[in-house]
């Protein structure tokens, strides 16, 4: 049975915070939050929780973030009034945008200042409404324990993501008879998530499996955060079905797997794009038909019959309007949907998908993904290849644009150990959210891919990485170019490169990394990159490696803005040609072989 004692607000909830299970805070004081950190510095000293003093109240969201996603739980960050908390929000949007478990805690001014335009006062609530699964501001100190317990269920629960609280100065500072609230105790009213799916729903979603001839899984962060990998492996394998990912399920199914197509949608590869674009049943797990998955919405998979199961009804039929909506937990639902199939004694035909999976394998086969390599400058893919071979198992945080995309393509990464800002696509995500993955599992390899142009955007936790030794391994593919900008203005601005190049004013990142007290390298040709990477990852300590690659080097496969995912631009080269009858694009007029179904060079159906 819990005991009163006699208590501060700030008390209550660092006390309340460590009743949660919660090891390290990723956060930067001021004036308002004071009273927090006042005692934070006494809890630090009896130990069980770690404050990280970040140089950039972003980077401490971003931590937050990478913190949650590497493990699953709920990530904290700590900013103070004003421009401190006004500094979390691309944080809070990017943990929204992905549906990540966060609790973010914010100083603010004394209840009496509240609305009087008070030195360092925002109205952090107001602002953040769109963004936070909930919020808070506490009122009373007495209320502190049930809403740091309401919002740890919140953010953990149903579809997981963000939620603030709000602690005006004096409310940390007064004393009030304290009462702990067990993790998990509380029921908030109206809030009751779907977790089972509907049993009707289920059966009819094993009925339109069974009967399909050309089934696909696509997978999204949902099958992440619900833990239902093994589910999808059984299911794929039972019946011989082709899974595709998203980029935020990426990891889900092993990406070695027979049945792996890879990514799909923009950039993904040409295979998964191919299989969407011709399937007879479109298993959509935990996904939510994103515009840079689907390309142009009408026509994708547009031959299919849709299973869609996701724990939001909210976005169950919002893009695309399912045959068979299933609202619940998604692992909870395939388990169920297994578990019939066992009761019923359904299982896959070994010819039911036969002719399909052929088929998927010849476009495995003509439209391969390929590193490229050119005889006098490093191609940005060789590099994530490299890195790949050399740490399969680590945890790859990227930034965002080209290098996010190479990465997404070329690296087989596992459950949890890819951590990429995918909906929001915050440059910057990238070293800070690596940080908060690092501290948290402390034993396991953390590698940062970032691009020249990303990297500035919050090159001041080096600073962070610097103070407690965080051991991340910090990539830079350095085009000297906002690279994916920079392919935008060629392929559909005319060549007009406003504002995009990066050279002029970019730091030596060697001698920026030695100010920082961080062991930094360089690597600009074939010759030196192995061996360069095998001593980043063999440092005991944070390294920052600057990879001079090609300048002008294009992601590709791509979707064109408006176009049906089987229209992609930049296919690679069949990797074998038979002799066959040339076919000429009535668009472009490039020569292809029969056997193409597109033209590689613009996208036309042939």
């Amino acid at each position: 049975m819990q005991t009163v004692r006699r208590a501060t607000g700030g008390f209550a909830l660092i006390d309340s915070l460590k009743r949660h299970g919660v090891k390290h805070i990723f956060g930067y004081p001021g004036g308002a939050i004071l009273p927090l950190y006042d005692e934070l510095y006494r809890a630090e000293a009896a130990g069980g929780i770690k404050h990280i003093l970040v140089r950039h109240e972003q980077g401490a969201a971003h931590a937050a973030d990478g913190y949650a996603r590497a493990t699953g739980q709920v990530g904290v960050c700590f900013a103070t009034s004003g421009p401190g908390a006004t500094n979390l929000v691309t944080g809070i949007a990017t943990a929204h945008m992905d549906s990540i478990p966060m609790v973010i805690v914010t100083g603010q001014v004394s209840r009496a200042a509240i609305g009087t335009d008070a030195f360092q006062e925002t109205d952090i609530y107001g602002i953040t409404l769109p963004i936070v699964k909930h919020s808070y501001v506490v009122r009373d100190p007495r209320d502190m324990a049930r809403i740091v317990a309401e919002a740890f269920h919140i953010a953990s629960t149903g579809r997981p993501g963000p939620v603030l609280i709000d602690v005006p100065k004096d409310v940390g500072l007064e004393e009030f008879d304290y009462l702990p609230v067990d993790p998990g105790s509380v029921k908030i009213s109206g809030y009751r998530p779907t977790v089972k799916g509907n049993p009707r729903q289920t059966s009819q979603a094993v009925h339109l499996i069974r009967e399909a001839r050309r089934p696909l899984l696509y997978v999204g962060g949902g099958a992440i955060a619900s833990g239902a990998h093994t589910e999808i492996l059984e299911l794929a394998e039972r019946f011989q079905i082709p899974v595709t990912t998203t980029l935020m399920g990426k990891g889900t199914f092993d990406e070695n797997h027979p049945l792996a197509l890879g990514m799909l949608g923009m950039h993904g590869t040409a295979y998964a794009n191919f299989a969407v674009s011709e399937c007879d049943l479109l298993i959509a797990v935990g996904a939510r038909f994103d515009d840079r998955v689907t390309g142009k919405l009408d026509e994708f998979a547009s031959r299919a019959k849709v299973i869609h199961i996701d724990i939001d009804p909210a976005e169950v039929g919002k893009n695309r309007s399912p045959e068979v909506p299933i609202v619940g937990d998604v692992r909870q639902v395939l388990i169920d949907m297994l578990r019939r199939c066992h009761e019923t004694g359904v299982c896959g035909n070994p010819h039911q998908t036969k002719e399909w999976l052929e088929k998927i394998d010849r476009w495995r086969e003509d439209y391969p993904l390929v590193a490229p390599q050119y005889p006098d400058v490093l191609s940005p893919q060789e590099v994530i290849v490299e890195l790949g071979r050399q740490a399969p198992n680590a945890y790859y945080t990227t930034d965002v644009g080209q290098h996010q995309m190479w990465s997404a393509q070329f690296l087989k990464t596992g459950p949890r150990r890819w951590i990429s800002s995918a909906g929001l696509g915050t440059m910057g995500y990238g070293m800070p959210a690596a940080m908060g993955a690092k501290m948290a599992l402390p034993d396991e390899e953390v590698i940062c891919v970032a691009g020249d142009a990303s990297i500035q955007m919050n090159i001041q936790e080096l600073g962070t990485l610097s103070q407690y030794g965080i051991n991340v391994k910090t990539v830079i593919v350095n085009n000297g170019w906002q690279g994916m900008v920079r392919q935008w203005q060629q392929a559909f601005y005319q060549d007009r490169y406003s504002s995009s190049n990066m050279e002029v004013g970019m730091p030596d990142f060697v001698k920026l990394a030695d100010a920082y007290g961080i062991k930094g390298m360089v690597v600009s040709s074939r010759d030196e990159l192995k061996n360069a990477v095998a001593e980043m990852l063999a440092h005991n300590g944070p390294v920052l490696m600057d990879v001079r690659v090609k300048r002008d080097e294009n992601c590709y496969p791509m979707v064109a803005p408006g176009k049906s995912n089987a229209q992609m631009i930049g296919l690679p080269q069949r990797s074998k040609l038979e002799p066959t009858e040339l076919l000429y694009c009535s668009n472009c007029g490039a020569k292809n072989v029969g056997s193409n179904n597109f033209c590689p060079e613009c996208g036309t159906k042939l």
